[in-house]
């Protein structure tokens, strides 16, 4: 196997959306490639070291309090790090987060899943090792954005980033995947180095068009396991593949 550089997002015992992962399969599939002979690194690391390194990189978007809660305590048994991509708009502001693909969750009884990390929590993750990047500001799908809210929404956040926790933010997860040549180079002038996608798979990556595999709710062992598989990476690749991760990615 290749390369593994997954997107989660939440972890919960009980919470039953896409997005959430039970914490005793979250560890179980890091064990998994533990066994395999993987390393845990961040995800520039992994840009760097080019998509045939034996690394994985673990990657949350969101920022979800989970992450620090659950998360953490799984990562430091491995000895490995991870990513956290925040949407900037968020830390300390009180209250759930919500924007298409998590609002329903709100004024309901796993409300609580949706708190996001503070600036204060985000710093001492990143004191940890961990990388701390931007997944803009307030989540919206990028190419439907004019180009000034564009620039807004990439340099905004990555100066917000820097600004609150004091070390340069070179990388950025597209919300729901969604990215093209145009967000793109409109994330290079931001001054980002790597973006990181919703695609499995992708014929040449480039720093600023990243695969990660997403992982769900309902990826059991096999259906996780086989996901990384290279053939199935490829066919997930295809136009159905690409429609079904933005679906998905929240």
């Amino acid at each position: 196997m290749r390369q593994q550089v997954l997107c989660y997002h939440a972890l919960s015992e009980s919470w039953p959306a896409t997005l959430s992962v039970t914490p005793a399969r979250f560890e179980a599939q890091l064990r998994f490639l533990e066994r395999k002979g993987y390393s845990g690194v961040t995800f520039a690391e992994a840009v760097r070291s080019g998509p045939d390194a034996r690394v994985v990189a673990v990657t949350f978007d969101d920022a979800y309090t989970s992450v620090l809660e659950i998360g953490l305590p799984i990562l430091d048994r491995l000895g490995w790090p991870a990513t956290v991509f925040v949407p900037t708009r968020f830390p300390d502001a009180g209250g759930p987060m919500s924007w298409q693909g998590i609002d329903q969750w709100v004024g309901g009884p796993h409300e609580h899943e949706l708190s996001c990390l503070s600036w204060d929590e985000l710093r001492g993750l990143g004191d940890r090792g961990w990388e701390i990047g931007s997944h803009t500001r307030s989540h919206p799908h990028l190419t439907a954005l004019g180009d000034g809210e564009l620039r807004d929404e990439l340099s905004g956040s990555r100066k917000r980033c820097e600004e609150r926790l004091g070390r340069p933010c070179p990388s950025i997860a597209y919300p729901y995947g969604d990215v093209d040549e145009r967000v793109r180079q409109a994330t290079a002038a931001a001054g980002y180095a790597n973006g990181a996608t919703l695609s499995a798979s992708i014929s040449q990556p480039s720093p600023l068009n990243w695969p990660r595999t997403g992982v769900y709710h309902g990826d059991a062992g096999w259906r996780w396991r086989l996901k990384l598989e290279p053939a199935v990476v490829r066919g997930r690749a295809s136009g159905a593949g690409r429609a079904l991760d933005r679906l998905r990615g929240v």
